[in-house]
């Protein structure tokens, strides 16, 4: 029996990868993956029930979770050694969400702010899923006994809502969860929108020309970032937490990121050189970056029985992990299999 932690995470099929997920979290679980001195065992997950939240059409949505599960090949993740599955081909998910509501209190879920964030996103469709996927991300991450789960300053509250949950059933019943802490890697610094720099990228943005999409080809990325917003200052410094700075300061951020180069040799690189200069360069930096995950992209999705063959047996490894906890559950609440 394996003594490494475990860590689980997972990304919805909304939209097209970004950038900034790509940088924040994508790359960081491939270097965990290929580290042969890594501590950790690793379950990531294309999170298709959750996108369920917002109204989708059934067509573009299983297209987009194909493409997700094949990106997240592309960008290095090999599901022949890493637990790679589509959450909704694993039962137990749903099953154990339900039974976590009955230990979750209303008023617990009231005070989630993301719930209240969508809701006003979402006026026309405030659902009751919306109002309970933080149980349902409880039951993703306690199904597989995770030690580690990576989350940004956005999902905080659902984390801490999880070992909640967890807490309260240990001590109702017996140890049956292990409680999840927090996990923290050395990253870049957040990737924010190209068009409003105070706000992360993301794929749910409506203006395209905030986001880069990592298929985007070469011209639209450096067309994208031709018309990045920097400022008035006409100085390139980077000077993260400095207002007005915003803009020059993400496209450093980027840039470092993408070229492995320390930031003190970024910003000497553009000394005497004007924003132009900068824009181009991080286009340019960015497209390369991504040129191997467009190619592999391409190959991985049109090879149609790889790609089944691969979600397919990762589901079923999910589904005898998870089922272990799911009887556990079962059994000490008066459920009969």
């Amino acid at each position: 029996m394996s003594d490494k932690k475990i860590i689980l995470s997972g990304i919805q099929p909304s939209g097209a990868i970004t950038l900034g997920n790509y940088l924040g979290a994508v790359s960081n679980w491939v270097k965990l993956q290929n580290d042969p001195e890594s501590l950790y065992e690793c379950y990531y997950m294309v999170a298709d029930l959750h996108a369920l939240t917002v109204r989708q059409e059934a067509k573009v949505l299983r297209k987009r979770v194909l493409d997700t599960y094949a990106l997240l090949i592309a960008c290095g993740l090999d599901p022949e050694k890493t637990m790679v599955f589509i959450q909704s081909q694993v039962p137990a998910h749903a099953e154990l969400a339900w039974i976590l509501s009955c230990y979750t209190q209303f008023g617990e879920l009231s005070r989630m702010t993301q719930f209240k964030d969508k809701a006003q996103k979402h006026k026309d469709n405030v659902n009751a899923g919306l109002f309970t996927y933080p149980v349902l991300m409880a039951a993703d991450i306690l199904l597989y006994q995770a030690d580690l789960v990576p989350v940004g300053i956005d999902q905080k509250q659902h984390l801490e809502l999880a070992r909640d949950v967890a807490i309260r059933f240990n001590n109702t019943y017996s140890p049956t969860f292990k409680v999840p802490e927090p996990f923290t890697v050395k990253e870049t610094s957040k990737i924010m929108s190209l068009t409003d720099p105070t706000k992360k990228m993301s794929k749910s943005d409506t203006n395209e020309n905030s986001t880069i999409a990592i298929l985007d080809d070469r011209d639209t990325i450096i067309r994208k970032f031709k018309r990045a917003v920097t400022d008035s200052f006409a100085e390139i410094r980077f000077a993260p937490g400095e207002e007005g700075r915003e803009g020059v300061t993400n496209l450093l951020s980027i840039y470092s990121a993408v070229t492995g180069r320390a930031m003190d040799a970024c910003v000497s690189e553009f000394s005497g050189k004007g924003y132009g200069d900068l824009k181009l360069a991080v286009g340019e930096a960015v497209s390369d970056a991504l040129a191997h995950v467009r190619e592999r992209f391409a190959e991985v999705s049109a090879d149609k029985a790889y790609l089944e063959r691969m979600y397919t047996e990762n589901s079923q490894r999910a589904q005898y992990i998870s089922n272990k906890t799911l009887s556990k559950v079962y059994r000490k609440v008066g459920l009969i299999r």
